[in-house]
Protein backbone atom coordinates (compact mmCIF):
# COMPACT_ATOMS: atom_id res chain seq x y z
CA UNK A 1 0.00 0.00 0.00
CA UNK A 2 1.20 3.53 -0.76
CA UNK A 3 1.16 6.19 1.91
CA UNK A 4 0.25 9.62 0.55
CA UNK A 5 -0.37 13.10 1.89
CA UNK A 6 -3.85 14.58 2.13
CA UNK A 7 -4.18 17.98 0.39
CA UNK A 8 -3.21 20.85 2.66
CA UNK A 9 -6.00 23.40 3.12
CA UNK A 10 -6.24 26.80 4.73
CA UNK A 11 -8.93 27.73 7.28
CA UNK A 12 -10.81 29.66 4.63
CA UNK A 13 -10.76 26.78 2.13
CA UNK A 14 -11.77 24.39 4.93
CA UNK A 15 -14.96 26.41 5.52
CA UNK A 16 -15.75 26.25 1.81
CA UNK A 17 -15.28 22.49 1.80
CA UNK A 18 -17.59 22.10 4.77
CA UNK A 19 -20.31 23.91 2.81
CA UNK A 20 -19.80 21.89 -0.36
CA UNK A 21 -20.19 18.29 0.80
CA UNK A 22 -20.17 17.00 -2.75
CA UNK A 23 -16.71 18.44 -3.35
CA UNK A 24 -15.51 16.96 -0.07
CA UNK A 25 -16.71 13.53 -1.10
CA UNK A 26 -15.09 13.74 -4.51
CA UNK A 27 -11.77 14.84 -3.05
CA UNK A 28 -11.73 11.95 -0.59
CA UNK A 29 -12.59 9.53 -3.40
CA UNK A 30 -9.77 11.01 -5.49
CA UNK A 31 -7.29 10.68 -2.63
CA UNK A 32 -8.41 7.11 -1.91
CA UNK A 33 -7.90 6.14 -5.54
CA UNK A 34 -4.32 7.36 -5.42
CA UNK A 35 -3.77 5.69 -2.04
CA UNK A 36 -4.06 2.41 -3.90
CA UNK A 37 -1.41 3.41 -6.46
CA UNK A 38 1.77 1.31 -6.52
CA UNK A 39 4.45 2.46 -4.14
CA UNK A 40 7.55 1.35 -6.03
CA UNK A 41 8.44 1.59 -9.70
CA UNK A 42 8.47 -2.21 -9.91
CA UNK A 43 4.95 -2.43 -8.50
CA UNK A 44 3.68 0.36 -10.73
CA UNK A 45 4.98 -1.29 -13.90
CA UNK A 46 3.67 -4.67 -12.76
CA UNK A 47 0.16 -3.23 -12.41
CA UNK A 48 0.30 -1.36 -15.73
CA UNK A 49 1.41 -4.52 -17.57
CA UNK A 50 -1.37 -6.66 -16.11
CA UNK A 51 0.90 -8.80 -13.91
CA UNK A 52 2.57 -10.25 -17.00
CA UNK A 53 6.05 -9.33 -15.74
CA UNK A 54 8.29 -11.98 -14.15
CA UNK A 55 7.41 -12.92 -10.58
CA UNK A 56 10.87 -11.79 -9.49
CA UNK A 57 12.70 -9.00 -11.32
CA UNK A 58 16.38 -9.99 -11.25
CA UNK A 59 18.11 -6.61 -11.47
CA UNK A 60 19.48 -6.66 -7.93
CA UNK A 61 18.32 -7.75 -4.44
CA UNK A 62 16.31 -4.52 -4.05
CA UNK A 63 14.15 -5.30 -7.10
CA UNK A 64 13.71 -8.87 -5.82
CA UNK A 65 12.45 -7.39 -2.56
CA UNK A 66 10.10 -5.00 -4.38
CA UNK A 67 8.82 -7.86 -6.54
CA UNK A 68 8.04 -9.98 -3.48
CA UNK A 69 6.29 -7.06 -1.81
CA UNK A 70 4.22 -6.46 -4.93
CA UNK A 71 3.19 -10.13 -4.90
CA UNK A 72 2.21 -9.91 -1.21
CA UNK A 73 0.20 -6.71 -1.78
CA UNK A 74 -1.64 -8.35 -4.68
CA UNK A 75 -2.50 -11.32 -2.49
CA UNK A 76 -3.84 -9.02 0.23
CA UNK A 77 -6.01 -7.12 -2.24
CA UNK A 78 -7.32 -10.36 -3.74
CA UNK A 79 -8.27 -11.57 -0.27
CA UNK A 80 -10.14 -8.32 0.33
CA UNK A 81 -8.46 -7.47 3.62
CA UNK A 82 -5.47 -5.64 5.00
CA UNK A 83 -3.94 -8.56 6.85
CA UNK A 84 -0.24 -9.20 6.52
CA UNK A 85 0.53 -12.03 4.08
CA UNK A 86 3.65 -13.90 5.25
CA UNK A 87 3.30 -16.94 2.98
CA UNK A 88 6.14 -15.59 0.86
CA UNK A 89 8.60 -15.63 3.78
CA UNK A 90 10.57 -18.70 4.82
CA UNK A 91 10.34 -17.66 8.49
CA UNK A 92 6.64 -16.85 8.16
CA UNK A 93 5.31 -14.52 10.85
CA UNK A 94 8.49 -14.90 12.91
CA UNK A 95 6.51 -16.02 16.00
CA UNK A 96 4.26 -12.97 15.81
CA UNK A 97 7.04 -10.41 15.39
CA UNK A 98 6.12 -9.51 11.81
CA UNK A 99 2.46 -8.89 12.67
CA UNK A 100 3.44 -6.66 15.59
CA UNK A 101 5.87 -4.68 13.43
CA UNK A 102 3.30 -4.43 10.61
CA UNK A 103 0.76 -2.82 12.97
CA UNK A 104 3.39 -0.22 13.83
CA UNK A 105 4.40 0.40 10.20
CA UNK A 106 7.67 -1.55 10.32
CA UNK A 107 8.69 -4.15 7.73
CA UNK A 108 11.81 -6.29 7.91
CA UNK A 109 12.92 -8.45 4.97
CA UNK A 110 15.98 -10.53 4.20
CA UNK A 111 16.77 -11.43 0.59
CA UNK A 112 19.20 -14.27 -0.04
CA UNK A 113 20.66 -14.87 -3.51
CA UNK A 114 23.04 -17.72 -4.36
CA UNK A 115 24.45 -18.67 -7.75
CA UNK A 116 26.60 -21.36 -9.30
CA UNK A 117 28.22 -20.67 -12.68
CA UNK A 118 30.36 -22.69 -15.02
CA UNK A 119 32.04 -21.81 -18.31
CA UNK A 120 32.37 -24.72 -20.71
CA UNK A 121 34.30 -23.09 -23.55
CA UNK A 122 36.40 -20.02 -24.33
CA UNK A 123 37.17 -17.44 -21.70
CA UNK A 124 40.60 -16.51 -20.42
CA UNK A 125 42.80 -17.34 -17.47
CA UNK A 126 42.73 -14.83 -14.65
CA UNK A 127 45.76 -13.15 -13.14
CA UNK A 128 45.53 -15.59 -10.25
CA UNK A 129 45.75 -18.57 -12.61
CA UNK A 130 48.81 -17.46 -14.53
CA UNK A 131 49.87 -19.05 -17.79
CA UNK A 132 48.84 -22.50 -16.59
CA UNK A 133 45.25 -21.44 -15.95
CA UNK A 134 42.10 -21.91 -17.99
CA UNK A 135 39.09 -19.79 -18.84
CA UNK A 136 36.74 -22.62 -17.93
CA UNK A 137 35.55 -23.98 -14.60
CA UNK A 138 32.95 -23.38 -11.84
CA UNK A 139 32.32 -20.33 -9.68
CA UNK A 140 30.03 -19.33 -6.79
CA UNK A 141 28.69 -15.94 -5.73
CA UNK A 142 26.15 -14.97 -3.09
CA UNK A 143 24.40 -11.94 -1.60
CA UNK A 144 22.45 -11.38 1.61
CA UNK A 145 20.44 -8.14 1.88
CA UNK A 146 18.45 -7.20 5.01
CA UNK A 147 16.03 -4.26 4.65
CA UNK A 148 14.19 -2.23 7.26
CA UNK A 149 11.26 -0.10 6.03
CA UNK A 150 9.16 2.26 8.16
CA UNK A 151 5.77 3.73 7.26
CA UNK A 152 5.78 7.00 9.20
CA UNK A 153 1.98 7.33 9.19
CA UNK A 154 1.49 4.06 11.05
CA UNK A 155 4.43 4.67 13.37
CA UNK A 156 3.86 8.29 14.43
CA UNK A 157 1.18 9.84 12.20
CA UNK A 158 3.20 11.52 9.42
CA UNK A 159 1.26 10.77 6.24
CA UNK A 160 3.07 9.90 3.03
CA UNK A 161 6.44 9.22 4.62
CA UNK A 162 8.58 6.15 4.00
CA UNK A 163 12.02 5.39 5.45
CA UNK A 164 14.27 2.64 4.05
CA UNK A 165 17.68 1.29 5.04
CA UNK A 166 19.39 -1.82 3.67
CA UNK A 167 22.77 -3.50 3.81
CA UNK A 168 24.71 -6.00 1.71
CA UNK A 169 26.93 -8.94 2.49
CA UNK A 170 28.51 -10.18 -0.76
CA UNK A 171 30.75 -13.22 -1.08
CA UNK A 172 32.24 -15.67 -3.54
CA UNK A 173 34.08 -14.77 -6.73
CA UNK A 174 33.02 -13.17 -10.00
CA UNK A 175 33.34 -15.64 -12.88
CA UNK A 176 33.12 -12.70 -15.29
CA UNK A 177 36.02 -10.84 -13.69
CA UNK A 178 38.13 -13.99 -13.28
CA UNK A 179 37.57 -15.76 -16.59
CA UNK A 180 35.15 -14.20 -19.05
CA UNK A 181 36.45 -10.68 -19.87
CA UNK A 182 32.98 -9.51 -20.94
CA UNK A 183 31.74 -5.95 -21.26
CA UNK A 184 29.06 -6.81 -18.70
CA UNK A 185 29.02 -9.64 -16.12
CA UNK A 186 26.94 -12.71 -16.90
CA UNK A 187 25.16 -12.11 -13.60
CA UNK A 188 23.86 -8.87 -12.17
CA UNK A 189 24.59 -10.22 -8.68
CA UNK A 190 28.36 -10.57 -9.05
CA UNK A 191 30.24 -8.20 -6.76
CA UNK A 192 33.49 -7.92 -4.84
CA UNK A 193 33.38 -9.43 -1.37
CA UNK A 194 32.31 -6.89 1.26
CA UNK A 195 29.84 -6.04 4.01
CA UNK A 196 28.42 -2.60 3.38
CA UNK A 197 25.58 -0.13 3.63
CA UNK A 198 23.47 -0.24 0.47
CA UNK A 199 20.60 2.27 0.59
CA UNK A 200 19.53 4.82 3.20
CA UNK A 201 16.72 7.13 2.10
CA UNK A 202 13.48 8.87 3.03
CA UNK A 203 10.54 9.33 0.65
CA UNK A 204 7.69 11.80 1.09
CA UNK A 205 4.59 12.06 -1.10
CA UNK A 206 2.51 15.12 -1.92
CA UNK A 207 -0.54 16.17 -3.95
CA UNK A 208 -2.60 13.15 -3.01
CA UNK A 209 0.12 10.78 -4.19
CA UNK A 210 0.78 12.35 -7.58
CA UNK A 211 4.21 13.59 -6.51
CA UNK A 212 6.82 11.91 -4.35
CA UNK A 213 10.37 12.91 -3.48
CA UNK A 214 13.08 10.52 -2.32
CA UNK A 215 16.31 11.80 -0.76
CA UNK A 216 19.33 9.93 0.58
CA UNK A 217 21.71 7.16 -0.44
CA UNK A 218 20.07 5.53 -3.49
CA UNK A 219 20.58 2.86 -6.14
CA UNK A 220 19.11 4.32 -9.36
CA UNK A 221 18.79 1.01 -11.23
CA UNK A 222 15.71 0.07 -9.18
CA UNK A 223 13.73 2.86 -10.90
CA UNK A 224 15.53 4.22 -13.98
CA UNK A 225 16.43 2.39 -17.20
CA UNK A 226 14.25 -0.60 -16.25
CA UNK A 227 12.72 -2.92 -18.81
CA UNK A 228 10.36 -5.05 -16.75
CA UNK A 229 10.33 -7.94 -19.21
CA UNK A 230 14.14 -7.78 -19.55
CA UNK A 231 14.50 -8.05 -15.78
CA UNK A 232 13.71 -11.76 -16.07
CA UNK A 233 17.26 -12.38 -17.30
CA UNK A 234 20.39 -12.81 -15.20
CA UNK A 235 22.98 -11.23 -17.52
CA UNK A 236 23.77 -7.83 -16.01
CA UNK A 237 23.17 -6.10 -19.35
CA UNK A 238 19.42 -6.79 -19.07
CA UNK A 239 19.37 -4.85 -15.80
CA UNK A 240 21.64 -1.77 -15.72
CA UNK A 241 22.88 -1.84 -19.34
CA UNK A 242 26.50 -2.16 -20.39
CA UNK A 243 26.92 1.46 -21.56
CA UNK A 244 26.46 3.17 -18.16
CA UNK A 245 28.09 0.17 -16.43
CA UNK A 246 31.42 0.66 -18.19
CA UNK A 247 31.24 4.35 -19.14
CA UNK A 248 30.45 5.97 -15.78
CA UNK A 249 32.70 6.14 -12.73
CA UNK A 250 32.54 2.70 -11.11
CA UNK A 251 29.37 2.01 -13.11
CA UNK A 252 27.47 4.90 -11.54
CA UNK A 253 24.92 4.62 -8.70
CA UNK A 254 23.88 1.07 -9.54
CA UNK A 255 24.20 -2.28 -7.81
CA UNK A 256 26.21 -2.90 -5.67
CA UNK A 257 27.03 0.81 -5.24
CA UNK A 258 24.71 3.66 -4.33
CA UNK A 259 25.11 7.43 -4.09
CA UNK A 260 23.64 10.45 -2.30
CA UNK A 261 20.77 11.55 -4.54
CA UNK A 262 17.42 13.24 -4.79
CA UNK A 263 14.74 11.64 -6.96
CA UNK A 264 11.46 13.30 -7.97
CA UNK A 265 8.57 11.30 -9.45
CA UNK A 266 5.40 12.92 -10.81
CA UNK A 267 2.40 10.86 -11.95
CA UNK A 268 -0.35 13.14 -13.28
CA UNK A 269 -2.37 10.13 -14.45
CA UNK A 270 -2.14 6.37 -14.64
CA UNK A 271 -0.72 6.68 -18.17
CA UNK A 272 2.11 9.16 -17.61
CA UNK A 273 5.06 9.16 -15.22
CA UNK A 274 7.92 11.63 -15.14
CA UNK A 275 11.09 11.04 -13.09
CA UNK A 276 14.18 13.10 -12.44
CA UNK A 277 17.23 12.35 -10.29
CA UNK A 278 20.36 14.27 -9.35
CA UNK A 279 23.01 12.00 -7.85
CA UNK A 280 26.68 11.86 -7.06
CA UNK A 281 28.19 10.34 -10.20
CA UNK A 282 31.09 8.49 -8.54
CA UNK A 283 30.06 6.07 -5.75
CA UNK A 284 33.60 4.69 -5.14
CA UNK A 285 35.09 8.18 -4.92
CA UNK A 286 38.21 7.21 -6.90
CA UNK A 287 38.69 9.55 -9.82
CA UNK A 288 41.84 8.08 -11.29
CA UNK A 289 41.04 4.39 -11.72
CA UNK A 290 37.28 4.05 -12.06
CA UNK A 291 36.91 3.91 -15.87
CA UNK A 292 38.24 1.25 -18.26
CA UNK A 293 40.73 3.51 -20.07
CA UNK A 294 42.30 4.47 -16.74
CA UNK A 295 42.58 0.79 -15.91
CA UNK A 296 44.23 0.08 -19.27
CA UNK A 297 46.90 2.71 -18.72
CA UNK A 298 47.06 2.20 -14.97
CA UNK A 299 47.88 -1.48 -15.27
CA UNK A 300 51.18 -0.36 -16.84
CA UNK A 301 51.91 2.36 -14.30
CA UNK A 302 50.94 0.11 -11.41
CA UNK A 303 47.80 1.42 -9.69
CA UNK A 304 44.77 -0.63 -8.72
CA UNK A 305 42.45 -1.50 -11.61
CA UNK A 306 39.32 -2.42 -9.63
CA UNK A 307 36.57 -0.24 -11.18
CA UNK A 308 34.14 -0.52 -8.27
CA UNK A 309 36.83 -0.11 -5.61
CA UNK A 310 34.82 -1.94 -2.99
CA UNK A 311 37.96 -3.21 -1.30
CA UNK A 312 39.11 0.28 -0.26
CA UNK A 313 38.03 3.94 -0.15
CA UNK A 314 34.52 3.30 1.09
CA UNK A 315 34.26 -0.47 1.26
CA UNK A 316 31.57 -0.12 3.95
CA UNK A 317 29.32 2.00 1.70
CA UNK A 318 29.66 5.20 3.74
CA UNK A 319 32.09 7.04 1.48
CA UNK A 320 29.62 9.74 0.47
CA UNK A 321 31.76 11.19 -2.30
CA UNK A 322 30.67 14.53 -3.74
CA UNK A 323 33.89 15.60 -5.38
CA UNK A 324 33.81 14.72 -9.09
CA UNK A 325 30.44 15.65 -10.58
CA UNK A 326 26.68 15.24 -10.66
CA UNK A 327 24.71 12.66 -12.61
CA UNK A 328 21.48 14.25 -13.86
CA UNK A 329 18.99 11.66 -15.08
CA UNK A 330 15.44 11.93 -16.39
CA UNK A 331 12.83 9.56 -17.77
CA UNK A 332 9.34 9.93 -19.29
CA UNK A 333 7.02 6.92 -19.26
CA UNK A 334 3.80 6.26 -21.14
CA UNK A 335 1.52 3.32 -20.34
CA UNK A 336 -0.51 1.98 -23.27
CA UNK A 337 -3.78 0.32 -22.23
CA UNK A 338 -3.05 0.22 -18.47
CA UNK A 339 -4.87 -2.74 -16.96
CA UNK A 340 -7.68 -2.65 -14.37
CA UNK A 341 -6.77 -3.98 -10.94
CA UNK A 342 -9.53 -6.62 -11.08
CA UNK A 343 -9.82 -8.24 -14.52
CA UNK A 344 -12.65 -10.55 -13.41
CA UNK A 345 -15.17 -7.68 -13.50
CA UNK A 346 -14.05 -6.21 -16.84
CA UNK A 347 -16.82 -6.06 -19.45
CA UNK A 348 -14.79 -4.39 -22.20
CA UNK A 349 -11.40 -5.58 -23.40
CA UNK A 350 -8.87 -2.92 -22.29
CA UNK A 351 -6.40 -4.01 -24.98
CA UNK A 352 -2.90 -5.41 -24.68
CA UNK A 353 -0.80 -3.35 -22.27
CA UNK A 354 2.57 -1.78 -22.93
CA UNK A 355 4.98 0.62 -21.24
CA UNK A 356 7.15 2.97 -23.32
CA UNK A 357 10.05 4.91 -21.80
CA UNK A 358 12.35 7.61 -23.11
CA UNK A 359 15.19 9.01 -21.05
CA UNK A 360 18.78 10.04 -20.74
CA UNK A 361 21.47 11.39 -18.45
CA UNK A 362 24.19 14.01 -18.36
CA UNK A 363 27.26 13.70 -16.12
CA UNK A 364 28.96 17.00 -15.29
CA UNK A 365 32.32 15.45 -14.37
CA UNK A 366 35.48 15.17 -16.46
CA UNK A 367 36.17 11.88 -18.23
CA UNK A 368 39.37 10.37 -19.58
CA UNK A 369 39.71 10.55 -23.38
CA UNK A 370 40.51 7.32 -25.24
CA UNK A 371 42.35 9.06 -28.09
CA UNK A 372 44.68 11.65 -26.57
CA UNK A 373 46.98 12.04 -23.61
CA UNK A 374 47.23 15.28 -21.66
CA UNK A 375 49.88 16.65 -24.08
CA UNK A 376 47.65 16.10 -27.13
CA UNK A 377 49.53 13.04 -28.38
CA UNK A 378 48.08 9.61 -29.06
CA UNK A 379 47.31 7.82 -25.80
CA UNK A 380 47.44 4.43 -27.51
CA UNK A 381 50.85 5.18 -29.00
CA UNK A 382 52.10 6.19 -25.54
CA UNK A 383 50.96 2.83 -24.19
CA UNK A 384 52.76 1.03 -27.03
CA UNK A 385 55.92 2.99 -26.32
CA UNK A 386 55.70 2.24 -22.59
CA UNK A 387 55.38 -1.47 -23.32
CA UNK A 388 58.45 -1.19 -25.53
CA UNK A 389 60.26 0.57 -22.65
CA UNK A 390 60.46 3.90 -24.45
CA UNK A 391 61.32 6.53 -21.80
CA UNK A 392 59.04 9.45 -20.90
CA UNK A 393 55.84 7.95 -22.31
CA UNK A 394 52.89 10.02 -21.08
CA UNK A 395 50.17 7.57 -20.00
CA UNK A 396 47.86 10.20 -18.49
CA UNK A 397 44.68 10.63 -20.60
CA UNK A 398 43.31 14.01 -21.55
CA UNK A 399 40.27 15.00 -19.49
CA UNK A 400 37.05 15.92 -21.35
CA UNK A 401 34.24 17.76 -19.61
CA UNK A 402 30.83 16.07 -19.42
CA UNK A 403 29.25 12.83 -20.63
CA UNK A 404 25.80 11.88 -21.86
CA UNK A 405 23.56 9.01 -22.92
CA UNK A 406 20.04 8.69 -24.34
CA UNK A 407 17.85 5.58 -24.25
CA UNK A 408 14.49 4.16 -25.24
CA UNK A 409 12.61 1.16 -23.82
CA UNK A 410 9.59 -0.80 -25.04
CA UNK A 411 7.75 -3.42 -22.96
CA UNK A 412 4.71 -4.71 -24.86
CA UNK A 413 2.38 -7.65 -24.33
CA UNK A 414 1.58 -9.16 -27.72
CA UNK A 415 -0.72 -12.09 -26.83
CA UNK A 416 -2.87 -13.61 -24.10
CA UNK A 417 -5.59 -16.22 -24.52
CA UNK A 418 -8.17 -14.41 -22.35
CA UNK A 419 -8.51 -11.43 -20.06
CA UNK A 420 -8.26 -13.52 -16.90
CA UNK A 421 -5.56 -15.93 -18.06
CA UNK A 422 -2.17 -15.85 -16.34
CA UNK A 423 -0.53 -16.88 -19.62
CA UNK A 424 0.84 -14.14 -21.86
CA UNK A 425 3.62 -13.33 -24.29
CA UNK A 426 5.59 -10.12 -23.92
CA UNK A 427 8.42 -8.56 -25.93
CA UNK A 428 10.97 -5.94 -24.99
CA UNK A 429 13.49 -3.75 -26.81
CA UNK A 430 15.94 -1.33 -25.21
CA UNK A 431 18.57 0.80 -26.95
CA UNK A 432 21.22 3.17 -25.60
CA UNK A 433 23.49 5.61 -27.44
CA UNK A 434 26.23 8.08 -26.47
CA UNK A 435 29.44 9.76 -27.64
CA UNK A 436 32.52 7.72 -28.56
CA UNK A 437 35.59 9.71 -27.54
CA UNK A 438 35.38 9.25 -23.76
CA UNK A 439 33.38 6.02 -23.54
CA UNK A 440 34.07 2.33 -24.00
CA UNK A 441 30.59 1.55 -25.39
CA UNK A 442 28.92 3.89 -27.88
CA UNK A 443 25.81 1.88 -28.78
CA UNK A 444 23.99 -1.10 -27.29
CA UNK A 445 20.66 -2.82 -27.80
CA UNK A 446 18.91 -5.76 -26.18
CA UNK A 447 15.65 -7.48 -27.01
CA UNK A 448 13.74 -10.59 -26.04
CA UNK A 449 10.57 -12.66 -25.86
CA UNK A 450 8.96 -13.90 -22.62
CA UNK A 451 6.24 -16.52 -22.05
CA UNK A 452 4.52 -16.17 -18.67
CA UNK A 453 2.79 -19.25 -17.20
CA UNK A 454 4.18 -21.65 -19.83
CA UNK A 455 2.65 -24.76 -18.23
CA UNK A 456 -0.67 -25.54 -16.59
CA UNK A 457 -0.52 -24.90 -12.86
CA UNK A 458 2.69 -22.84 -13.16
CA UNK A 459 1.15 -19.35 -13.23
CA UNK A 460 4.17 -17.62 -11.70
CA UNK A 461 6.82 -19.22 -13.93
CA UNK A 462 8.35 -17.47 -16.93
CA UNK A 463 10.57 -18.70 -19.75
CA UNK A 464 12.46 -16.27 -21.92
CA UNK A 465 14.94 -15.88 -24.75
CA UNK A 466 16.96 -12.66 -24.84
CA UNK A 467 19.72 -11.23 -27.01
CA UNK A 468 21.97 -8.20 -26.75
CA UNK A 469 24.83 -6.46 -28.53
CA UNK A 470 27.32 -3.82 -27.46
CA UNK A 471 29.54 -1.83 -29.83
CA UNK A 472 33.02 -0.69 -28.83
CA UNK A 473 33.31 3.07 -29.28
CA UNK A 474 35.34 4.80 -31.98
CA UNK A 475 37.71 6.12 -29.33
CA UNK A 476 38.37 2.64 -27.93
CA UNK A 477 38.98 1.21 -31.41
CA UNK A 478 41.44 4.03 -32.17
CA UNK A 479 43.22 3.40 -28.86
CA UNK A 480 43.57 -0.28 -29.81
CA UNK A 481 45.01 0.58 -33.23
CA UNK A 482 47.49 3.09 -31.82
CA UNK A 483 48.59 0.75 -29.04
CA UNK A 484 49.17 -2.00 -31.64
CA UNK A 485 46.80 -4.49 -30.02
CA UNK A 486 43.77 -6.43 -31.29
CA UNK A 487 40.98 -4.00 -32.21
CA UNK A 488 37.70 -4.55 -30.36
CA UNK A 489 34.31 -4.51 -32.09
CA UNK A 490 30.91 -5.98 -31.16
CA UNK A 491 30.03 -8.29 -28.29
CA UNK A 492 26.87 -10.40 -28.72
CA UNK A 493 25.20 -12.39 -25.96
CA UNK A 494 22.25 -14.79 -26.03
CA UNK A 495 20.40 -16.00 -22.93
CA UNK A 496 17.82 -18.74 -22.41
CA UNK A 497 16.35 -18.83 -18.91
CA UNK A 498 13.47 -20.33 -16.92
CA UNK A 499 12.26 -18.76 -13.68
CA UNK A 500 10.34 -21.23 -11.51
CA UNK A 501 8.56 -20.56 -8.23
CA UNK A 502 9.48 -23.66 -6.21
CA UNK A 503 7.76 -22.47 -3.01
CA UNK A 504 6.07 -19.14 -2.15
CA UNK A 505 9.40 -18.04 -0.65
CA UNK A 506 11.87 -19.59 -3.11
CA UNK A 507 12.57 -19.07 -6.82
CA UNK A 508 14.99 -21.22 -8.80
CA UNK A 509 16.31 -20.19 -12.20
CA UNK A 510 18.44 -22.42 -14.46
CA UNK A 511 20.19 -20.34 -17.10
CA UNK A 512 22.24 -20.70 -20.27
CA UNK A 513 24.21 -17.94 -22.00
CA UNK A 514 26.42 -17.83 -25.05
CA UNK A 515 28.76 -14.90 -25.69
CA UNK A 516 30.32 -14.17 -29.08
CA UNK A 517 33.48 -12.03 -29.13
CA UNK A 518 33.71 -11.17 -25.40
CA UNK A 519 34.42 -7.44 -25.02
CA UNK A 520 34.25 -7.16 -28.80
CA UNK A 521 37.13 -9.58 -29.32
CA UNK A 522 39.46 -8.37 -26.59
CA UNK A 523 42.87 -10.08 -26.26
CA UNK A 524 43.28 -12.76 -23.60
CA UNK A 525 46.07 -12.83 -21.01
CA UNK A 526 48.66 -13.58 -23.69
CA UNK A 527 47.84 -10.40 -25.63
CA UNK A 528 48.25 -12.37 -28.87
CA UNK A 529 44.84 -14.00 -29.36
CA UNK A 530 41.26 -13.01 -28.67
CA UNK A 531 39.20 -14.33 -25.76
CA UNK A 532 37.28 -17.35 -27.05
CA UNK A 533 33.49 -17.50 -27.39
CA UNK A 534 31.87 -18.68 -24.16
CA UNK A 535 29.13 -21.19 -23.31
CA UNK A 536 28.04 -20.47 -19.74
CA UNK A 537 25.68 -22.47 -17.53
CA UNK A 538 24.20 -21.14 -14.30
CA UNK A 539 21.78 -21.95 -11.49
CA UNK A 540 20.32 -19.06 -9.50
CA UNK A 541 18.21 -19.17 -6.33
CA UNK A 542 16.33 -16.37 -4.55
CA UNK A 543 15.00 -16.92 -1.03
CA UNK A 544 12.95 -14.48 1.05
CA UNK A 545 13.29 -15.07 4.78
Amino acid sequence: MTFFDSPCVTRRSARVLLINSTLVGSLFAYSAAYAQAPQTQIEEDRARLGNSTPLVEQIDPATIRDSERAQADAAEKAAGDDKLDTSGNLLGNMWGARSWMYRHGISFDIQEVDELWGNGTGGSASGNDGAAGSGTGPSYDGVTMPTLTIDTEKLFGLKGGLFNVSALQTRGRSISQDHLANFNPVSGFEADRSTRLFELWYQQSFLGGKLDVKIGQQDLDTEFLISDYASLYLNANFGWPMAPSVNLYGGGPSWPLSSPAIRIRYRPSEKFTFMFAAADDNPPGNRYNSTPIQQATGSISGYNSDPTSQTYDGANGTNFNMGTGALLMTELQYALNPQPADMSNVTKNPGLPGVYKLGGFYDTAKFADYRYNRNGGSLGAAVANAINTTPQSDLTPRWDRGNWMVYGIIDQMIWRPSLTSARSVGVFVRATGNGGDRNQISFAIDAGLNLKAPFRGRDNDTIGLGWGIGRASSGLRQFDRDSQTLVQGNENHLELTYQAQVTPWMVMQPDFQYVWHPSGGAPDWTGLRRVGDEAIFGLHSSITF
